[in-house]
């Protein structure tokens, strides 16, 4: 099946015509399955960097569920194949496991009528479980996909590992794949077409220090951070393409009497645009530049550095997102942010991010999902995957 990206109404009938001919009739039963998942994984402390217990678990399940090939890369990723009828690339399907909170943290359940509250349970247990919920889906109606599926629970999305899960995960399979579904738990009703760029810096200060009354007038490692960060504050990105800048932890110093020896901060930069994004960065470096002194010392530490891409509204993939969630009633709305699907929109490979349900909170402790639409969001998945693995570009 090979269609222009003009005719974009075959899309739809492709969609329409699966959804008519799948009978749902165990649609309740698979979302029910999904919903009990999603708190089964929650309660498994995933921190970036400490995924390996959840990653045990999502490879369980993956063989109960009848995967070929399941492995665990040393990055925690989890990796398994369902085989398809046609040889060749076949579509990947992802979601990270990672969370934001750490291993310490209490992940009690609480139900409230039709939300379900817990940390990270949104995001990204949901979106594991919706993962899973499609090879269960297959299974149940006892279909072989068009083309090979490979399924990955990715690791390190979340902050500092930088979509190294996903990275990683690429490099290992894009031989083997023509396109990327990515699935975030509470994205149900957008499409995120477009990664947007991203470079995370680290800004240390160091400084000889001293008494606050005795050496007063000595370079101060937490001063030369502050005058730093108001330089900054002064740039004005621009609006279009937009690109936007956060100081988002500064820390240093040892008492309120003493010339801090060291301070540092983090700095988090993002566009719609590389080019932007790194014009935007030679301003910031030129603000440190300018802010090396005698006596204080500042250097950087590149944390953080997620590529950019996209794939036009027309395009077949997002195509047939749009008629998956116009099937279960929704108009989707298009979006850009920063995903896992990053890494293989800036090789040019078509990727969408879709949801499972909606929900809010995310990265708090009182983060909740809907259950109601979780299965409407799982006949999206379903229509969205078959429309998907039956597209050869």
């Amino acid at each position: 099946m090979t269609q222009s990206y003009e005719n974009t109404d075959a899309w739809h009938e492709v969609v329409d015509s699966l959804d008519r001919n799948l009978g749902w009739h165990w649609l309740p039963e698979v979302s029910h399955w999904v919903i009990e998942q999603a708190q089964t994984i929650q309660q498994i402390a995933a921190p970036t960097f400490q995924e390996d217990a959840r990653a045990a678990h999502v490879a369980d399940v993956f063989r109960e569920l009848g995967l070929r090939d399941v492995d665990i890369d040393e990055a925690f990723n989890v990796y398994g194949r369902l085989p398809g009828k046609r040889e060749g690339r076949g579509l990947m399907l992802s979601a990270h496991t990672d969370t934001v909170f750490p291993a310490e943290t209490d992940l009690s359940l609480k139900a409230r009528g039709r939300l379900i509250y817990g940390p990270g349970l949104g995001d990204n247990s949901v979106g594991v479980a919706g993962m899973l919920g499609i090879a269960a889906a297959l299974r149940h109606l006892q279909m072989q996909p068009p083309c090979d599926l490979w399924f990955v629970a990715s690791s390190r999305e979340e902050g500092l590992g930088d979509l190294g899960g996903m990275k990683a995960a690429f490099a290992r399979l894009r031989d083997h794949i023509y396109a990327v579904v990515n699935i975030e738990g509470l994205a149900l009703g957008y499409i995120y077409h477009a990664g947007i760029a991203v470079r995370r810096l680290r800004i240390i200060a160091e400084a000889d220090g001293g008494h606050s009354w005795l050496h007063y007038g000595r370079a101060s490692a937490i001063h030369g951070l502050v005058e730093l960060g108001s330089h900054i504050l002064a740039i004005e990105p621009p609006l279009s393409p937009r690109t936007t800048y956060n100081i988002g932890l500064i820390s240093g110093g040892h008492s309120i009497n003493s010339i801090a020896t060291r301070a540092e901060m983090w700095l988090d930069m993002r566009s719609e645009h590389p080019d932007t994004l790194q014009a935007l960065e030679d301003r910031v470096r030129e603000c440190i530049e300018a802010q090396q002194r005698n006596g204080l010392r500042i250097e950087t530490e590149l944390v953080g550095d997620r590529p950019a891409g996209s794939i036009p509204p027309e395009h077949p993939l997002v195509q047939m997102s749009l008629a998956a969630l116009e099937r279960i009633g929704l108009s989707g709305s298009l979006e850009t942010g920063s995903t896992d699907g990053n890494v293989p929109l800036a090789a040019n490979y078509p990727t969408v991010t879709v949801g499972v349900t909606r929900g809010g909170n995310a990265h708090r402790l009182d983060e909740y999902m809907e259950s109601e639409p979780v299965q409407a969001g799982m006949r999206q998945l379903v229509l969205l995957t078959l429309a998907a693995a039956d597209w050869q570009p």
